[in-house]
């Protein structure tokens, strides 16, 4: 009895936002960035390059240079890139606030992040005790 293997294609299966950014947030997780790379490729595959160079306003030649193996994209392209497939980046704390000695206090007046469009009854800012 023979057995037939035939070739796996994650992008058959990227066919809606929410598994896009499931896939790409578990493969960002390794900590690879020609992986993060290979996996926005593949994302784009799914999605049409001609498309993805369209909506991200690189052409498709840019497009397919940024995403080939061993390339070194601007992360300037690669924000257009993940714009134009519908996801965008989010940080996340690696490590639970472990200093007791900061306190959060409410304040009217601006701080250093500012320039976040939040209303400035809204901002807060640490202050050490």
């Amino acid at each position: 009895m023979e057995i037939k293997i035939s070739n796996f294609d994650v992008s058959e299966y990227l066919d809606d936002e929410e598994t896009i950014a499931s896939y790409l947030s578990s493969i960002i997780e390794e900590g690879d960035p020609q992986l993060l790379l290979a996996a926005i490729s593949d994302v784009a595959k799914a999605r049409g390059m001609a498309k993805i160079a369209l909506d991200s306003g690189l052409g498709r030649e840019s497009l397919y240079k940024a995403l080939k193996p061993e390339s070194k994209p601007r992360f300037e392209t690669v924000l257009k890139v993940l714009n134009s497939l519908g996801v965008k980046i989010q940080f996340n704390a690696l490590h639970e606030n472990s200093n007791e000695n900061v306190k959060v206090k409410k304040t009217e007046k601006s701080s250093s992040v500012s320039k976040i469009k939040k209303p400035v009854s809204q901002r807060n800012t640490v202050r050490h005790v």
